[in-house]
């Protein structure tokens, strides 16, 4: 079952939040869009099939989705909450490809910001810069290439690390958890993601850390050792390194729409 509620609509732009309580595991029955689209996962994960090309979604990967493709979803691993960008080609100056792509943590920043500068009212200007940019940053990334015999892999890869299997603390065992050698592993998570495993799961880290900061976490040194990071001053340093920001200037940024500044104080 969907339920979907509108952030904001302008005729070049519309961001809805897109709920799916299902469950199912098999594939939906075929539809299709009109519009140019990028789906980003806010909780949860689910498959989308689109003109024969399967792709597992989760926080860490999106998609773009094109006018007239022909698309399937299951959902094996319970619902899922996304946001749902549709926009005009105009907006970036070009049609956008229809890719799978991954979202590293400056594009969960900026879809973090989206979502925030939602709640300020401002659409025409705040909004609007922070869907550009997301948008833009999105489309920009590194390309997901599917490849069939070693999607699954990569799949349990993922799985692992962002549930946070015991095992996944450590390449080699993660490994002998996915009964694979380290370097098959190393090697065929990074073609089939376009990232390397030691850059993935520190981005999934740093999205449970900019969670925490958001909450208002107060103490860094308890969070980076909840983490899995050696000290509060390794996760500072794996959190500039790929948001740019630091955890301080990061409380400002996810800071909740009621307790920012006006206008006169940015």
């Amino acid at each position: 079952m969907l339920s979907a509620s509108t952030l904001a609509a302008r005729p070049e732009f519309t961001v809805t939040v897109v709920g799916c309580r299902s469950d199912h595991a098999r594939w939906s029955r075929p539809e299709t869009r009109d519009d140019h689209r990028l789906v980003l996962v806010r909780r949860g994960r689910f498959r989308r099939s689109a003109d024969g090309a399967d792709a597992d979604l989760d926080r860490t990967t999106a998609y773009v989705g094109t006018p007239g493709e022909q698309e399937r979803f299951a959902h094996p691993a319970g619902g899922d909450v996304c946001t749902s960008v549709s926009f005009e080609p105009s907006l970036l100056g070009r049609p956008p490809a229809a890719t799978t792509v991954h979202v590293d943590a400056r594009v969960d920043l900026a879809h973090r910001r989206l979502v925030a500068a939602a709640g300020t009212g401002d659409i025409d200007y705040a909004l609007a810069e922070e869907l550009l940019r997301l948008v833009a940053a999105a489309a920009g990334g590194p390309t997901v290439r599917s490849r069939p015999a070693d999607r699954a892999l990569a799949a349990a890869a993922r799985e692992a690390i962002i549930e946070e299997a015991p095992e996944a603390a450590g390449l080699c065992a993660l490994a002998a958890l996915l009964e694979v050698s380290p370097y098959r592993l190393s090697r065929v998570f990074s073609r089939e993601t376009g990232v390397p495993l030691t850059r993935y799961r520190n981005r999934v880290r740093v999205a449970r850390a900019m969670d925490r900061i958001a909450e208002g976490e107060p103490g860094l040194a308890d969070l980076a050792a909840q983490l899995g990071f050696a000290d509060q001053a390794h996760l500072t340093r794996t959190i500039r390194e790929h948001v740019g920001h630091t955890p301080t200037a990061l409380r400002r940024l996810l800071a909740p729409a009621r307790t920012r500044p006006g206008p006169t104080g940015r």
